[in-house]
């Protein structure tokens, strides 16, 4: 009787707090997304008009490939990043823990600040273009550096190479290591240890660090307005237009409502991919 009473008080109010800060606002948000706006108001009438404008304007499924292209930009770069310096500190580092405190320091700064870093970086009087111009590779400071999706690449990479360094780090620490040195026993070599063995094994953090690299890329906002410029404005801010100057809250929730639709599609299909490596 008292295991069941403690275990309703402590499950009822994080049970609570989803059911009404997040399932609820999807409630609201999909009720949201089949009203209209008209002379500035909106109007509770269900319509498809916000899907089909979705649909058929090329502006915003231009910005969502546009989106999607820079997300996967943001996930190649951060695992590139993060798997090699995941290897390092699972097999060959002395100070592993020194140096993993190093690499998820970043966590701890703001994100605006790292943000706004690399704004000053990459700006025209900025480190990287003063640096060019003093060792004479270029005579004037390159624009193309700011306010560009390469500015948007850059900046995001940083940022959420953590995320994705953290679950490769963790799936290279679970690996045993008498596999390994079966491995060397039957004759295999470094590189072939680490295709057969480290790199299969290693494919669900691999994956779950790619997920969260892409998810959490395509959803951000803050640093296309910060580097990004008119060339790297993403789907996200479009939403935040919509529900601020533009005042369309329907069209704006139709928006976050497909979003979301193809977020929870591809963590389903990365968590059955994840289920697969890990049978396997």
């Amino acid at each position: 009787m008292y295991s069941r009473a403690y275990k309703s008080a402590v499950t009822l109010p994080p049970v609570a707090w989803v059911t009404l800060f997040l399932l609820c606002a999807y409630v609201i948000l999909f009720a949201h997304s089949f009203w209209s706006v008209r002379d500035g108001q909106i109007v509770r009438d269900f319509t498809l008009g916000n899907y089909k404008q979705i649909a058929s304007s090329p502006l915003y499924l231009q910005v969502l490939f546009r989106s999607m292209k820079i997300a996967g930009a943001v996930t190649l770069f951060a695992l590139l990043l993060g798997y090699p310096v995941a290897y390092y500190l699972s097999f060959n580092s002395r100070h592993k823990n020194l140096l993993f405190q190093l690499v998820i320091v970043p966590l701890w700064v703001s994100y605006l600040v790292r943000a706004y870093a690399w704004k000053t970086i990459l700006g025209s009087d900025g480190v990287l273009n003063t640096s060019l111009q003093f060792l004479h590779f270029t005579h004037e400071p390159v624009s193309a550096l700011l306010y560009s999706p390469f500015a948007v690449v850059l900046t995001l990479t940083h940022i959420y190479t953590p995320f994705a360094f953290l679950p490769i780090f963790a799936a290279l620490e679970h690996i045993p290591r008498n596999l390994i040195e079966a491995s060397h026993d039957l004759g295999g070599t470094p590189l072939q240890t680490f295709w057969r063995v480290i790199l299969p094994l290693s494919l669900p953090g691999v994956v779950a660090g790619a997920t969260f690299a892409f998810v959490l890329s395509l959803g951000d906002f803050l640093a296309p307005i910060l580097v990004g410029g008119p060339s790297g404005i993403m789907i996200s801010n479009i939403v935040v237009s919509l529900f601020g100057a533009a005042y369309d809250w329907p069209l704006g929730a139709a928006i976050s409502l497909c979003m979301l639709i193809l977020v929870v599609g591809l963590l389903f299909a990365t968590e059955r991919l994840e289920k697969r490596f890990s049978y396997q």
